[in-house]
């Protein structure tokens, strides 16, 4: 699915509220700005990030040029694409036959779509030719596993898991001793889906880095939260609640071919600046697609331009 597929309902719903909402209102600025500023905030674009596009739009744009709409639709690409560039950074990939393993961390609630996010990552990775091995760290679920090790079937990798109910901690410590020994280039972790409010499992998170750092002290390399982009606001939280936990080094938004609320990108990027790596777009293994800001905000606004 293309990426302007893929946000056809948040499209729908911003530009295409805008392409309404602009003609014949020349002659009435104020009205203008409310109608866009309601239709950021329905989009989840979220209050700091609304506020510094509308500051923004005012700026550029006297009252006759408001009535333009090609004009305003420039100021707002042109504020977008500043909020989402500072944190359009793909993930950096170590070189080759590195002596330890380049070890992804993955983390994020319940439901948001994890596991599936490794298999298409992996799946990416393989095809650019690295080496790539998944550690099963989500112990709780039986699903988990048997999901994963049909992940790594599916894209010929090796995956290292114990019963259900074992240790993650331990887990994780044979999975990157075993892709150490083997010259591995990528270690991909499942966790556990777990909310955000659930202490006891944000300090299994904590062990599980702990245990990594006696045999790579620099792991996790990446620690990559996965949010469902439908769940709006919601994912802010979320954000704040694993950042102070664990760390996050960057974000993965799933399922915003399933949202008109896609402009919750914009609202953790003015919050956060965490590098948003990922976006998830459909259920394809290349729904997945590498962030890139300018390509987002077109497909956002470019089709619905009047």
């Amino acid at each position: 699915m293309g990426l302007k597929e893929g946000l056809q309902r948040t499209r729908h719903r911003l530009a295409g509220g805008l392409s309404r909402l602009v003609p014949g209102v020349s002659e009435d600025a104020e009205s203008l700005l409310e109608g866009v500023e309601t239709l950021l905030l329905s989009a989840d674009v979220g209050v700091e990030a609304t506020e510094r596009i509308m500051e923004y739009l005012k700026d550029r744009c006297s009252r006759r040029e408001l009535g333009d709409p090609q004009l305003v639709y420039e100021a707002l690409r042109e504020e977008m694409l500043a909020i989402l560039e500072p944190v359009s950074k793909p993930l950096a990939l170590p070189y080759h036959g590195r002596p330890v393993p380049f070890v992804i961390l993955m983390v994020g609630v319940n439901g948001a779509g994890k596991t599936t996010t490794i298999g298409k990552i992996t799946r990416r990775f393989r095809r650019e030719g690295w080496t790539v091995a998944l550690a099963a760290g989500d112990t709780f679920r039986a699903a988990a596993v048997e999901q994963l090790k049909a992940w790594g079937e599916r894209n010929e990798v090796p995956v290292t898991a114990h019963g259900s109910g074992a240790d993650p901690a331990a887990v994780v410590f044979e999975a990157l001793e075993s892709a150490k020994a083997r010259g591995t280039d990528i270690l991909i972790v499942d966790t556990a889906g777990r909310l955000h409010s659930q202490t006891h499992l944000m300090d299994q998170l904590k062990k599980i880095r702990r245990v990594m750092g006696k045999i790579d002290p620099h792991a996790p390399h990446e620690t990559l939260l996965v949010l469902d982009a439908t769940t709006g606001q919601n994912a802010v939280a979320q954000v704040a609640q694993f950042q102070e936990a664990v760390g996050v080094s960057g974000l993965a938004l799933t399922k915003m071919d399933g949202t008109a609320k896609g402009g919750i990108i914009f609202a953790l990027a003015e919050r956060f600046g965490i590098p948003v790596r990922f976006v998830g777009v459909g259920e394809q293994v290349g729904d997945l697609q590498v962030f890139t800001a300018g390509a987002f905000v077109e497909a956002l606004l470019e089709a619905e331009t009047p």
